[in-house]
């Protein structure tokens, strides 16, 4: 699938410069380290830019360590080390989703309600009907019908083929039953959509973890992806919502939303620092075509843009 969603986000004012610059004429070493002041400040605003408390404290240590060491000298040095910290949490090169050898390839899409799921869902079907995939979206959320027909509009106006469950059924069947269509077919690609849930809700979290084990025993192999949706707006909530979610299943990548409006990309960074699940696609807009691949070289460039 290397040719889904290359197009690259509108670059903003760098978060560096936006939240997290320190002019070090300002920051005074103390000790051959950062002075006490110095060191909150700097802690205060990785924090306010959603970089979490792993992160944060790495981060910080780093720049310390460096300092005392004479390595770092001014603002400009700073950054760099500190971007050069970054670019390691977060790994290089892009990260694509994964492809089966064999039709179908499933993708299980998981998230609470009101992060941009069934939008998500929506731009990754209309990125691989474009590619010339066939596709089918299943929608395991068998108790909003509001929800249902939105995603069957989607799918319809996408050209994806669409299949929903019984209202009030089994989420676990809807997605057996359209494995068991999508192989008849010869699809390419299955999305399940499952119902968005609170992941402090146990019986909802069960009922995930049963259309997990569901769909592995129907195809070998799957779920070939189990992408999580967060807001990146959330900020440390959805660290949270990785933490619950990872333990329901086995989760293999990250769907960010609202990228676009969020000045506090820190949570990027968290997300994979504290549990290493990677951000795979970005949400950076209403239409079909605002989704695209995370590249961590092309983040880190964008925090540090002047």
């Amino acid at each position: 699938m290397s040719r889904l969603f290359k197009k690259k986000p509108e670059r903003k004012k760098g978060l560096w410069k936006r939240v997290v610059d320190l002019a070090l004429t300002d920051v005074r070493v103390a000790a051959g380290g950062l002075d006490g002041a110095s060191l909150e400040e700097l802690e205060e605003r990785l924090l306010g830019a959603d970089f979490g408390v792993p992160a944060t404290l790495r981060l910080t240590d780093r720049a310390e360590q460096l300092l005392r060491r004479g390595k770092v000298r001014g603002s400009d040095s700073l950054a760099q080390a500190l971007r050069e910290e970054i670019v390691t949490i977060l790994g290089e090169g892009t990260r694509e989703l994964a492809a089966s050898a064999s039709r179908p390839t499933v993708y299980l899409i998981v998230g609470v309600n009101g992060v941009g799921k069934t939008t998500s869902v929506a731009k990754i079907a209309h990125h691989l009907v474009q590619e010339g995939q066939s596709v089918m979206v299943a929608a395991a959320d068998t108790f909003r019908a509001g929800a249902v027909a939105q995603l069957e509009m989607w799918a319809e106006k996408i050209g994806a083929d669409f299949l929903r469950g019984q209202q009030g059924g089994d989420p676990a069947a809807v997605a057996f039953d359209a494995l068991e269509a999508a192989e008849a077919r010869g699809t390419d690609v299955v999305l399940v959509d499952t119902a968005g849930r609170l992941h402090t809700n146990r019986s909802l979290m069960e009922e995930l973890t049963k259309i997990d084990r569901v769909v592995r025993r129907r195809i070998d192999g799957a779920p070939h992806e189990t992408l999580i949706v967060l807001d990146a707006t959330v900020g440390q909530n959805a660290v949270r919502q990785v933490e619950a979610f990872s333990k329901a299943v086995d989760l293999t990548g990250i769907v960010l939303t609202k990228m676009d409006s969020s000045a506090r990309g820190g949570i990027v960074v968290a997300l994979q620092e504290e549990h290493g699940v990677p951000v795979k696609l970005i949400g950076t807009g209403e239409s079909l075509d605002d989704l695209q691949s995370f590249d961590p070289d092309d983040f880190v460039d964008s925090l540090f843009e002047a």
